[in-house]
C-alpha cells in the first residue's frame, strides 16, 4: 500500500512541479463530490498517517483553485481530518495491551500535545510565508515536500 501511495504522491508532485495546467473548464465538484473527495482524502490521510494536504492541494489545484487558496483550505481541513483520525486510532487501540504510558488507544498523548502546540505556533508563519512566495515558486516548494513524502512512503513500502 505504501508503494502505491508513494507513486501517487510522486505523480502529483511531478504534475505540480512541471506546472501542468488543468483544463480551464475543470472546477470543484458540487457538495456531494466535495464530500466524497473529502472522505477519500481523510481516509487516505489516516492510512498513511499524514495530513490531507498531500492530496487535497493537488486535487484543488487540478480543479483550478489558486494554489494559495488550496493551501489555506487544506490547512483548515487538517483539523477535522486529524480529529476523525484521532478518534479512529483511539477507538481501534482500546483493546491493545502493553501500549506506552500516556497512550489513549494508539494515540500517545505527549506526542499529540507537542504536535498540537507546534502546529498552533507555526501555522501563522506558514500562512505568511505562503502568501509572500510567488505562485510558481510556491508550487515547486510544495512539490518538493511531496517528493520527500513520496520517498519516505516508497522506502517504507520497500523495506517492509
Amino acid at each position: 500500500m505504501d508503494i502505491f501511495f508513494g507513486l501517487f504522491v510522486s505523480f502529483s508532485a511531478t504534475q505540480m512541479f512541471l506546472d501542468r495546467k488543468p483544463k480551464p473548464t475543470w472546477q470543484m465538484p458540487g457538495t456531494a463530490g466535495q464530500l466524497a473527495a473529502g472522505s477519500f482524502i481523510g481516509f487516505l490521510s489516516g492510512l498513511v498517517g499524514a495530513g490531507g494536504g498531500f492530496i487535497s492541494v493537488p486535487f484543488m489545484t487540478w480543479c483550478n483553485v489558486p494554489i494559495h487558496n488550496a493551501i489555506a483550505t487544506s490547512a483548515a481541513l487538517g483539523f477535522p481530518i486529524a480529529l476523525v483520525n484521532v478518534m479512529g486510532y483511539t477507538i481501534s487501540g482500546q483493546a491493545v495491551q502493553n501500549l506506552p504510558e500516556g497512550a489513549l488507544g494508539y494515540i500517545w498523548l505527549p506526542a499529540l500535545g507537542v504536535i498540537a502546540v507546534c502546529s498552533f505556533l507555526t501555522a501563522p508563519l506558514g500562512a505568511k510565508a505562503a502568501h509572500n512566495i510567488p505562485v510558481n515558486k510556491l508550487k515547486r516548494v510544495f512539490a518538493s515536500i511531496l517528493y520527500l513524502l513520496a520517498a519516505y512512503m516508497l522506502y517504507k513500502g520497500l523495506i517492509s
